[in-house]
């Protein structure tokens, strides 16, 4: 009876944590504007300048269009210089040590919808890891297994904003949530990696969602 009694218990802890789970990102997708206007984004240019190192500071403008489509331009030089991006086809990245872009064959692109939109029709597995500190703020750590990655999402307790993610080889802070149309999106982004080569600040100052882009903004 003891064995059933403890059987039960940790089923009924595994389904309350993963309950919670949901439900910490059912509030995010809330807040932030809503499953349906969420959906309803199909573009999104962002708009800013990147600091790269201690001193190197670029104009940057990332354009990002359903399904996948992305391409960031850097302004180096006075000139605009496509170094990353995908046309729905094929995906570029900046050789630095060519300083060209050059094709690659194994480019994955991101999704244009973030982890959490339909997370549990995608496969993914959630699991609510308890509260933790980022800087002196609560956050509610969730893990989220995407086949076999496993990241780290850290959700504030007041306000339920992504103010942390930690995947395989990077970490993303989110700062200066700001509303765009119905939406919230962070004005802020730092990424840190234990290499430190691929560390930056980016700062954006305008962004625009919904846009039309022209036929062949994706090329490179």
């Amino acid at each position: 009876m003891k064995k059933l009694l403890l059987v039960f218990v940790l089923i009924y802890s595994q389904l309350s944590f993963a309950q919670t789970a949901k439900e910490i990102i059912d509030k995010n997708i809330e807040l932030s504007g809503g499953l349906t206007n969420w959906k309803l984004l199909n573009s999104v240019l962002l708009q800013g300048k990147v600091i790269l190192g201690v001193k190197d500071e670029y104009p940057i403008k990332i354009y990002q269009q359903r399904p996948n489509l992305t391409k960031t331009v850097l302004t180096i030089n006075n000139k605009d210089t496509a170094i990353e991006g995908y046309d729905g086809t094929k995906g570029y990245a900046m050789n630095y040590a060519t300083n060209k872009v050059q094709e690659y064959t194994s480019y994955i692109p991101e999704s244009f919808d973030n982890d959490f939109i339909d997370w549990e029709n995608k496969g993914f597995e959630a699991k609510y890891l308890g509260k933790e500190k980022v800087g002196d703020i609560y956050c509610h750590k969730v893990e989220l297994t995407k086949n076999v990655n496993k990241n780290f999402y850290y959700f504030d307790t007041q306000t339920y904003m992504l103010l942390k993610e930690i995947k395989k080889e990077e970490t993303i802070s989110y700062f200066d949530y700001k509303k765009v149309g119905s939406l919230l999106m962070p004005f802020r982004i730092e990424s840190s990696s234990a290499k430190k080569d691929g560390d930056y600040v980016m700062l954006i100052n305008k962004i625009d969602i919904n846009k039309v882009f022209p036929a062949n903004i994706f090329k490179f």
